[in-house]
């Protein structure tokens, strides 16, 4: 009887101290799969078809934020646009061409530890360093002129920064409720809100945007799904959700529908949208 006790009090402790163990590795190494740098030396040189202006902005002692602004000779303003979470802006820099040839100028920042970008990154810090890196374009287009695209892990940076300002549109490229809510998915027997130094609450921001929202979201998009962007869309004050039919999480630039409708949204075409609320409604 005894040794019956003993053993399921050793089975115990054992899956708790696992599960103890598992989250201690979770909350040391966390960074690793949020996010996947790619380091530049300080010298390393940019090239690119259109012509571009490297910047360096330095929000504090001891930080660098390292960016490319993409510019027009009569541009119709332009879009401040937040990468996701791998490489730098050396390949994320090819994107530019999608909103040159639509007529608007292209800005974009490495977060810190990216590129040549350099500092300690924590959530509260990128939040300020995208805030700082939107004062620099406020000094060079009016807030009319500046349209803000959020891309995957980059979604929440931007609803944040369009939260806080007026931007004149917000568009969110396969974006998550909060990145609790995305994680959840995958460890779902893990206490993340306690674990995660990354919470994202996109969701909370959203509610604050002032401006419309459009919000692409792949049909086929396994890692964040299509719900996410409709209830994103629900919670925004003017909130369109655009599905891409077919679109996963990585490749709605490949989708003629998604060049499509960004080509509408940034040139104010009319288009019926499903809208936040479940009523249709076009935009100017």
């Amino acid at each position: 009887m005894f040794g019956d006790v003993n053993t399921w009090l050793m089975i115990i402790v054992v899956l708790v101290g696992g599960y103890v163990l598992l989250c201690l590795i979770m909350y040391l190494i966390q960074e690793r799969f949020i996010f996947h740098p790619e380091k530049l030396p300080r010298n390393f040189k940019y090239t690119y078809e259109y012509p571009f202006e490297e910047i360096f902005l330095e929000p504090e002692e001891g930080a660098l934020i390292n960016g490319l602004h993409f510019r027009l000779p009569k541009s119709k303003g332009v879009v401040f646009y937040f990468k996701g979470n791998s490489r730098s802006i050396k390949g994320w820099g090819k994107f530019a061409r999608d909103f040159l040839g639509k007529g608007y100028d292209f800005f974009m920042i490495d977060y810190r530890g990216f590129g040549k970008s350099r500092g300690k990154r924590t959530e509260a810090i990128i939040y300020r360093d995208t805030q700082f890196a939107y004062e620099y374009l406020k000094e060079q287009y009016p807030e009319d002129k500046i349209t803000i695209y959020g891309r995957s892990i980059g979604s929440g940076f931007a609803a944040k920064v369009a939260a806080d300002n007026v931007p004149h549109k917000l568009i969110l490229d396969s974006p998550y409720l909060s990145f609790i809510d995305a994680a959840r998915r995958f460890v779902p027997f893990l206490p993340l809100t306690k674990l995660l130094k990354y919470h994202i609450r996109t969701d909370l921001w959203i509610q604050d945007v002032k401006c419309p929202t459009y919000i692409l979201h792949g049909t086929k998009d396994r890692l964040i799904p299509l719900k996410a962007g409709k209830k994103l869309a629900d919670l925004a004050k003017e909130g369109f959700i655009i599905p891409i039919e077919d679109a996963g999480h990585n490749n709605l630039p490949r989708f003629a529908a998604y060049h499509d409708h960004l080509y509408a949204i940034l040139h104010g075409i009319k288009r019926q949208y499903s809208h936040n609320r479940g009523m249709k409604s076009s935009y100017d």
